[in-house]
């Protein structure tokens, strides 16, 4: 694996030394922030790859980094919190998190997660002469680009974020078909998942919002899951 940079938000010194520790050891880069502000800071002088990010910091809290980061970036974010209260889990998905893990947290789980994310994202390929048809989905007046990451609706462009398009392109790839939240989780975060399914129901909300007008809608299938209809 290409060696690649995990900022790493978080002003518990003893967590981010074992996080780094871990990262290092499975090849990554680190660069580490303790305060908010020092986080955005490192944001815009580097490249990393995936922000790991605490939602309790000092100066400007993970809430607001996530924030300003989401203005410019589509970057992979997954908080790491101690709190237990179920409104901060979905206050920080629905500002653009992609998971959250809560403290005190397997760190091999952790990793693993890093590395899922980070296979989805080198995964995506150009399309070519033999490859575009299949790459294109076209579920009524909506139009999937698979290679490109691209979706549009009656030709104008639908502005998703990278978790929305995996979710929708999974969903896709199986319209009709009821998929339950645990199968989702593992298509769509590429791992075992251990904890609630409150991630896939953030994001299918803020899928629905994004599909407004679409001939492609997502159902809910009560105390099931969730599947895609084409009307």
């Amino acid at each position: 694996m290409a060696e690649k940079l995990i900022l790493v938000i978080d002003d518990d010194r003893s967590i981010v030394e074992l996080v780094k520790l871990y990262l290092t050891n499975e090849g990554f880069t680190v660069e580490v922030a303790h305060t908010g502000r020092e986080g955005l800071r490192l944001f815009n002088q580097t490249t990393p790859a995936m922000v790991l990010l605490d939602l309790m910091l000092p100066e400007l809290d993970g809430y607001e980094v996530c924030r300003q980061i989401r203005r410019e970036s589509n970057i992979p974010i997954i908080m790491m919190t101690a709190k237990g209260d179920d409104i901060d889990t979905i206050v920080g998905l629905e500002l653009g998190a992609d998971d959250y893990v809560a403290k005190p947290f397997n760190t091999r789980e952790l990793v693993a997660r890093i590395k899922a994310v980070l296979r989805r994202t080198d995964a995506v390929a150009l399309p070519n002469s033999s490859s575009a048809v299949k790459n294109l989905i076209e579920l009524g007046n909506t139009r999937i680009d698979l290679a490109r990451h691209e979706v549009t609706i009656e030709e104008q462009a639908v502005e998703l974020r990278a978790k929305e398009f995996d979710l929708l392109k999974v969903l896709a790839q199986n319209t009709g078909i009821v998929l339950d939240r645990d199968r989702l989780l593992n298509l769509v975060w590429g791992y075992e998942y251990f904890g609630d399914t409150r991630t896939v129901d953030v994001h299918v909300a803020h899928l629905r919002d994004k599909l407004n007008g679409s001939s492609a809608q997502i159902q809910t299938v009560r105390g099931t899951g969730y599947k895609l209809v084409v009307n």
